[in-house]
């Protein structure tokens, strides 16, 4: 009886579907306006689903699919190639409209004026255009073509394919690029070949309830567990580890950790409500448990470069028992007094070399903290090598580094996948804009006056002043059980990089011996 109503049902409509339906093929314009209804409704949907834009590659090839989607249908109902345009447009101001909420530079406020600026265009807005428009494009084709057949039961003239082909092998390579994995190199032996039983990995652990990146590295899972933790805040060092620690690998088992919202933990930003310094300190103790509980180790050592310092020197006095030693390199203290002091010397230097330009420049930022994270800080950070002393790295760190091929900011690393290269940049923008504002009160001076394990801090004697004063002062202060201050002349900021091959002799030949199992 129900079968026989709803087929009755669907008879009746189906003359009342198909005049909607021929009017609609007849009327571009209809077809236009129905168009633009799917492409409003997808893209709101796509602001929920994922504000920030494709931080995977799973959700790239969603993109992907979304513009296949709303082309092949705006393609049908319209078919006109220049009526696309608006339903392109439609869709993604759609887009902006449901991510009104969403917070950091990458989908912010557009800001072409500054370098920093045009790179988060291009990360954000511009990864989700390209992936976007291409195969819209191309589902517009397919549509438009599609159309005509079924208005004509063939097409009623001789068509060049040779523009939708081009468009399809377009989306055919994005898609093939966004699903490609990331994936580290092999630990290899003095013979070139992969060392048995070693470890190189990207394993994805769960840290305060998301998911984040953490690669791996051992020649021996037998061997002490260091944990590395990258600069920033939002600085991913995976390209750049893994071919300078080379040699460390053999004596530790090294991890470098992708912090949430950095590189290819970036889909892990959202929610930014859990971007505190509080969360950050967890995830750091949460992940040195899961290292402990995985290499059947009781403790573990930590070593922090510049932010990476400050977490771990608060990570370490939560939980000295989990740590054998803590190593500082680019050790900082108080970000607000070190930019405060970066500024004068700024224009200590403009000053007495008579560059007007910069004191103009620096006279109009003003001094620090500044409310526009990251514009004017990112603007500060490129007048730094004006007053960085004199200094040659280790000739192993430059050659590691250039025989790595990574590429600027370590792009071209296969630790990255195609999304992940965009995220490597995401990252340092939208975390540091987050992060940076709630470091503008903590000083170590006041806030980490007593470690409950050795300390080890890697003195840069290059680094600015602004910097290093600030950590021999606190230095100078810290009550800990041993601490040992080694200096380099040859370092600046990233010590342990730069002298690479001294930090791993210092490790290895006195902090391991007089830490290890103690």
């Amino acid at each position: 009886m129900t079968d026989t109503v709803h087929t009755g049902v669907i008879g009746g409509l189906r003359p009342t579907l198909e005049g909607v339906a021929g009017r609609v093929r007849q009327d571009w314009r209809a077809g236009l306006l129905a168009a633009v209804g799917v492409a409003a409704v997808a893209g709101l949907a796509t602001a929920w689903l994922i504000p920030r834009g494709p931080t995977t590659g799973p959700q790239g090839l969603v993109v992907i699919a979304t513009g296949l989607l709303v082309g092949a249908v705006a393609g049908l109902l319209i078919g006109r190639a220049r009526a696309i345009v608006p339903v392109g447009i439609i869709h993604l101001a759609a887009i902006e409209l449901g991510r009104l909420d969403a917070v950091g530079p990458t989908i912010d406020t557009i800001n072409l004026g500054n370098t920093f600026g045009i790179i988060a265009f291009a990360v954000g807005r511009g990864l989700h255009g390209l992936l976007l428009l291409v195969p819209l494009l191309f589902g517009a084709a397919l549509g438009i073509h599609a159309r005509r057949i079924g208005l004509h039961g063939t097409e009623t003239r001789r068509r060049r394919p040779v523009g939708t082909a081009l468009l399809g092998l377009a989306a055919a390579g994005l898609a093939v690029l966004v699903a490609y994995p990331a994936t580290t190199p092999p630990v290899l032996g003095p013979d070139g070949r992969q060392i048995p039983g070693s470890i190189a990995e990207l394993a994805t652990v769960r840290l305060g309830g998301l998911d984040q990146t953490v690669m791996i590295r051992a020649a021996s899972p037998d061997k002490p567990v260091l944990l590395y933790l990258s600069g920033g805040p939002g600085q991913t060092d995976l390209a750049y580890s893994r071919p300078v620690t080379s040699g460390w690998v053999q004596d530790f088992v090294f991890v470098d950790w992708d912090q949430r919202g950095n590189g290819s933990s970036y889909s892990a930003l959202e929610p930014v409500s859990t971007l505190t310094l509080e969360q950050a300190v967890a995830d750091t103790i949460e992940l040195t448990d899961y290292l402990r509980e995985r290499f059947d180790e009781s403790k573990i050592y930590v070593v922090g470069e510049s932010w990476g310092t400050i977490l771990g020197a608060l990570a370490v006095e939560q939980r000295p028992d989990l740590y054998h030693a803590f190593i500082g390199s680019g050790q900082m203290v108080n970000v607000r007094e070190t930019d405060s002091r970066i500024y004068e010397d700024l224009k200590a230097y403009a000053a007495g070399a008579g560059d007007t330009d910069l004191a103009a420049t620096l006279e109009g930022f003003g001094p620090p903290p500044y409310r526009d994270f990251p514009w004017t800080y990112g603007s500060i950070w490129g007048f730094y090598d004006y007053i960085y002393k004199a200094y040659t790295p280790s000739q192993p760190y430059i050659d590691r580094i250039g025989a790595a091929g990574v590429g600027p900011y370590g792009l071209l690393a296969s630790e990255y996948s195609f999304i992940d290269k965009a995220n490597a940049l995401r990252g340092l923008l939208d975390v540091f804009s987050v992060l940076y504002p709630q470091l503008q009160d903590l000083d170590l001076r006041r806030d980490v006056s007593r470690l409950e394990v050795p300390v080890y801090m890697l003195d840069g004697m290059a680094e600015l002043d602004g910097r290093r004063d600030l950590a021999l002062e606190w230095f100078d202060r810290l009550e800990a059980p041993t601490k040992q201050l080694v200096a380099y002349e040859n370092a600046a900021h990233s010590v342990a990089f730069e002298q690479i091959d001294e930090v791993h002799e210092l490790l290895t030949g006195t902090i391991v011996p007089a830490t290890y199992g103690k």
